[in-house]
């Protein structure tokens, strides 16, 4: 048996006291109050109630060492990045390399393998395939459910889909940007029952009172935060903290989950509610095997210095064993990597002076991106850049075919002046995508990622490159999370230094093709508009 002592943060009598607590076997067998005990807080662990793994750019052990010292518990983990690469595959080798570490992954079941039927990725999980991950047991629950349209229109493998879950009593993720009325109420009978992609206040309320649960996501790119954390006092019973994305960088030098909550707690709202909606919620809306510090529970706990700075002292996770921990690089690296290299003539993109060109808008910290209008004022077989218009060229390469051609397009608001970007991370089918002033520094950055089979790199149109490779699945590296946030760094470095605009580069630009997020994105087949579901002509 161990004894705990410290000062008890409980979240269900709603008060603080000196405790001690007895642990045998991994289980929690008394809690008897204690008036002398060191002065520190024991309060449960952290809970991402939504987070995809792989955007961390970390394998799942990696990214468990990297958020264990944040105090983060257990996550509820999409696999659908690693799925959309290798398929099923991709997330088993997720699983095991997951095992026995530090934070314990619950897995659910990627529900958009592609994400729509307009996308190309490396592999397809279908209707039957769903059913059969329900029934064998690994997963808590059905991922994120974006084809929004198959959903409303009745869409029979979507529909599949979701009767596999609800026939195996899994919790439905949902993700329904901006979707409201009718539409809303018919997406949420299908079983949907949470969201993560509210912007506004008035749009999250509406999909609380239709019956969802709200998830505050506050992420690197997507940072919902501050238009959202009034539900802290509103409904702290009915949502959740979740981070969604996160680079390495923000979990190196900012925190986990551990950065929301310290912000709430400095905003003023209730303690116990923001504990309550770091831990206790999402432990109850999936049914996760977590202690939450009652006798009988998993002795699952944290101990922090004190309720400001929630800076974690110690992670005590029942399930973890440090002497049976496997060693690093144990399991063969997955991929799926076709696509050879590019040269100058496969960018080429002409304009006609006067003619408007349509344009992808930036929205700052903002997944969302708007639909703009360029007019040129010169007429050239090859426009590469118009910096005068902050208007750059876009592209998109399918990374799965060999002979695939690049869709070519424009997007402002990055501000870079001389350099061009590209990465092998792009949501959620996982093509490469770059932006960049001229033709020569996009060929220069979109190679580097082919040669490595993946990876973030920064080009100039003099050859000269930067590389973060990325050899598992085109979007993770198993290496140590302070190398790969010092490799992040420098390269969002030197995109600053070229006049860069946005905090985090790459991962703005990784949303840039993810169809299922308003407004304008480009695909396959060129821009695509979110509001009618199709391509731009």
């Amino acid at each position: 048996m161990e004894v705990t002592k410290g000062i008890l943060v409980d979240v269900w009598r709603r008060e603080q006291y000196g405790v001690a607590i007895v642990t045998d076997a991994g289980r929690i067998v008394e809690m008897r109050r204690d008036s002398v005990g060191p002065n520190h807080y024991i309060l449960p662990g952290w809970i991402d109630a939504h987070v995809h793994v792989e955007s961390s750019m970390l394998t799942p052990r990696r990214f468990a060492e990297a958020t264990s010292r944040h105090g983060t518990i257990a996550v509820v983990t999409d696999p659908h990045e690693i799925a959309n690469v290798v398929g099923e595959s991709g997330i088993e080798w997720m699983m095991k390399n997951g095992e026995n570490s530090p934070v314990t992954f619950f897995w659910t079941i990627p529900s958009c393998v592609p994400a729509t039927p307009l996308d190309n990725a490396g592999a397809v999980i279908d209707g039957p395939a769903t059913s059969r991950l329900a029934r064998c047991g690994k997963f808590v629950g059905l991922s994120e459910m974006m084809n929004v349209p198959g959903v409303l229109g009745g869409d029979e493998e979507v529909l599949t889909k979701l009767r596999a879950a609800r026939a195996c009593g899994l919790p439905i993720d949902g993700h329904a940007p901006s979707l409201s009325g009718d539409d809303l109420r018919r997406y949420v009978s299908e079983g949907i029952a949470t969201d993560h992609e509210c912007s506004t206040l008035t749009e999250a309320k509406e999909k609380l009172q239709a019956g969802m649960k709200i998830l505050i996501r506050e992420g690197s790119a997507a940072r919902n935060y501050a238009a959202l954390h009034a539900l802290i006092d509103i409904a702290p019973d009915r949502c959740m903290f979740c981070t969604d994305d996160s680079h390495p960088d923000q979990l190196m030098f900012e925190g986990h989950i551990d950065r929301i909550v310290r912000r709430a707690v400095a905003d003023g709202h209730d303690l116990y509610d923001v504990i309550r909606m770091a831990s206790v919620n999402a432990v109850e809306h999936w049914g996760l095997d977590i202690g939450l510090l009652r006798v009988g529970d998993r002795a699952d706990f944290q101990i922090v210095r004190d309720l400001t700075s929630f800076e974690c002292l110690e992670l005590r996770n029942s399930r973890f064993s440090a002497k049976a921990v496997p060693a690093h690089g144990d399991h063969p690296i997955v991929n799926c990597f076709v696509r050879g290299e590019i040269g100058l003539n496969d960018l080429r993109r002409g304009v006609t002076a006067g003619e408007a060109e349509t344009v992808l808008e930036l929205d700052g910290g903002n997944l969302h991106t708007g639909e703009g209008c360029y007019v040129p004022t010169t007429t050239t077989s090859n426009m590469e850049s118009d910096l005068s218009a902050d208007v750059l060229k876009l592209v998109y390469l399918n990374r799965y075919r060999a002979d695939s051609r690049p869709q070519v397009a424009w997007v402002r608001g990055f501000g870079i002046r001389t350099l061009a970007f590209a990465a092998s991370v792009s949501h959620d089918s996982h093509n490469i995508i770059a932006a960049g002033v001229s033709d020569a520094a996009l060929v220069t950055a979109i190679n580097e990622v082919v040669r490595h089979k993946g990876g973030l790199a920064v080009g100039s149109a003099d050859g000269r490159s930067r590389v973060l490779p990325l050899p598992v699945g085109g979007l993770m590296s198993d290496d140590d999370v302070s190398n790969i946030a010092r490799h992040c760094d420098e390269l969002n470095a030197i995109l600053q230094f070229d006049g860069c605009k946005i905090p985090y580069a790459f991962m703005q630009l990784s949303f840039l093709s993810l169809l299922v997020i308003p407004e304008l994105k480009i695909g396959e087949r060129g821009l695509f508009r979110y509001s009618s579901f199709s391509w731009v002509e």
